[in-house]
């Protein structure tokens, strides 16, 4: 689960793809998100409060060991990973809302994944540990998400039919790269995935699943439009397991290979339930798309 693939390959493989997707932003896009905050603040509260929430009650249902159960809160505490963005523009988000959403769940996160779990180390563990804020980690997701989306927004702002040409191959080239992702780390883990999905399969099922739809019904049953219940469906039901992992797995912080496989089980999890997911909107929502309700 410490490969290359997992700890450098996917983050320079989504940083590629995430230049494809400023290629179909504008700065206006940002705008109507902070002209329209209902579909932000219900997820961000979501995905602060009500996530870790479910997660640790999902902990407790199953009777997960100590450092499974560490390793789960670690999860629910990471913010949304870059991942969610690509689905987001694959089957029709705001990707405008992910990626700010992405930016500022990584702000917060500086505070909240160290608080959560100490606290999680605290109650589960007889020797609880602790581990430091994680600005290095915060400055890879910005670096991977603002760096190249900006370069695309300026390639399409200042060579707007160059990024009209792009588009389309990007998106296309996107989805090959995704599946090679997927290919790789399942072919990368063959030897392991077994015993991983016994010990905690069931508990990381239940979080992914419970997670989308919660960060898609409930910004719908708020009145939010479909295009943004969907962004904030990958944003919640995303997470960066990759950070995640790195967190369990670094001498420095929680040192425990237990702790990272709540990580490893979602990062090969959440590819297949995120595009069931994205298939499922796209099929029984609305064919329309109105601006973000106010």
């Amino acid at each position: 689960m410490d490969s290359a693939l997992t700890l450098i390959g996917l983050p320079i493989a989504l940083g590629v793809i995430m230049l494809g997707l400023g290629l179909g932003l504008t700065i206006a896009d940002f705008r109507r998100v902070g002209q329209h905050p209902r579909a932000a603040v219900i997820a961000l509260v979501c995905q602060v409060l009500v996530l870790p929430a479910l997660c640790f009650a999902l902990v407790l249902a199953f009777d997960l060991a100590p450092e499974l159960a560490v390793g789960m809160m670690l999860l629910a505490a990471s913010p949304g990973g870059t991942t969610a963005n690509l689905y987001s523009h694959l089957f029709g988000g705001h990707v405008a809302l992910n990626i700010t959403l992405t930016a500022i769940n990584s702000v917060l996160a500086v505070v909240t994944l160290p608080i959560l779990v100490n606290l999680s180390a605290a109650y589960f563990l007889p020797d609880g540990r602790s581990i430091g804020l994680q600005f290095d980690k915060v400055v890879q997701v910005f670096a991977i998400v603002l760096v190249p989306v900006a370069l695309g927004m300026l390639i399409r702002a200042r060579l707007p039919h160059v990024a009209e040409r792009l588009n389309r191959p990007v998106r296309v080239l996107s989805v090959i790269v995704l599946v090679a992702v997927i290919a790789g780390a399942v072919l990368g883990e063959r030897e392991n995935i077994a015993d991983y999905f016994v010990s905690v399969g069931l508990a990381v099922l239940a979080f992914n699943l419970l997670s989308l739809a919660i960060g898609y019904g409930v910004p719908r049953l708020a009145g939010v439009d479909r295009s943004a219940a969907t962004a904030a469906g990958f944003e919640i039901g995303i997470h960066n397991s990759t950070l995640a992992i790195t967190i369990a797995l670094s001498p420095a912080l929680l040192n425990s290979t237990q702790m990272a496989i709540p990580g490893a089980v979602y990062g090969i999890v959440m590819f297949f339930t995120a595009a069931a997911f994205g298939l499922l909107v796209t099929r029984v929502g609305s064919r329309s798309a109105p601006a973000l309700t106010p």
